[in-house]
């Protein structure tokens, strides 16, 4: 059993992959997802300014409790504590994408952001279970980094073009170099390009290491296509319509 601190109580669960604490945070994302989208034409504009700074407030809170628990639990480590996960670097970008309203920022982080994160969600990388704040903080961040490109969308009008794609793919690959020295440097693991995440994954059909490495380029421009798909066949059917 792993013990794990949450406030004064210990908690000997593990995290269990599809259990009734993962449905329901995967339930959450699907219902806060359609309530932006059934929002995006009834608020005023200061009403978008209330939502877009409150998943900025939120990320910026998520990130400050997280360092917050490191040190009040003595956890901090090089290893695994620094924000180079593709996640962690997807949350600082949609911060300043959501407060700056800048549109390259969005083309990047709405591929790795929504690609990175629901990957997440539905495979954690993950120990602690519900109750404990680990838990409540990896689900609620990957939720409000998922919300935030879908308001870049619905709420400001911002849409990704096939040059998106491109960037992104190539912003992932500048970012997967410094990120290996860093693991070089820290013995860490960070976007797992040292090696396969402990808990089951998407990475696991791959291949071994360091071959995997390869099947994730492939991969990753694959998600990245798919995400860019309804949005290249609602521009198709414009195109025929004109």
């Amino acid at each position: 059993m792993l013990e794990k601190y949450a406030g004064f109580k210990i908690i000997d669960e593990r995290f269990q992959l599809f259990s009734i604490s993962h449905l329901i945070m995967i339930l959450l994302l699907v219902g806060t997802v359609f309530a932006l989208y059934f929002l995006r034409n009834s608020l005023s504009i200061k009403g978008k300014g209330v939502v877009r700074y409150f998943l900025a407030g939120f990320l910026i809170l998520s990130e400050l409790t997280l360092y917050m628990w490191y040190s009040y639990t003595d956890v901090w480590n090089p290893v695994d504590s620094l924000p180079f996960q593709l996640c962690s670097i997807s949350l600082i970008l949609s911060i300043v994408m959501l407060l700056w309203r800048n549109f390259f920022l969005f083309e990047v982080t709405f591929f790795l952001g929504v690609g990175g994160a629901l990957q997440a969600m539905l495979t954690p990388e993950l120990v602690y279970d519900f109750p404990h704040y680990r838990y409540f903080h990896f689900f609620l961040a990957h939720i409000a980094i998922i919300l935030a490109s879908f308001y870049m969308i619905w709420f400001e009008g911002y849409r990704p073009t096939m040059r998106s794609v491109w960037k992104a793919f190539v912003t992932l690959n500048i970012l997967a170099v410094g990120v290996f020295f860093v693991n070089e440097m820290t013995g860490g693991n960070y976007m797992f390009l040292s090696r396969k995440p402990t808990n089951p994954s998407l990475i696991d059909l791959l291949g071994p290491y360091p071959w995997y490495l390869l099947s994730l380029e492939v991969a990753a421009l694959g998600i990245f296509c798919l995400l860019y798909l309804p949005f290249s066949v609602v521009e198709e059917k414009r195109r025929s319509r004109a």
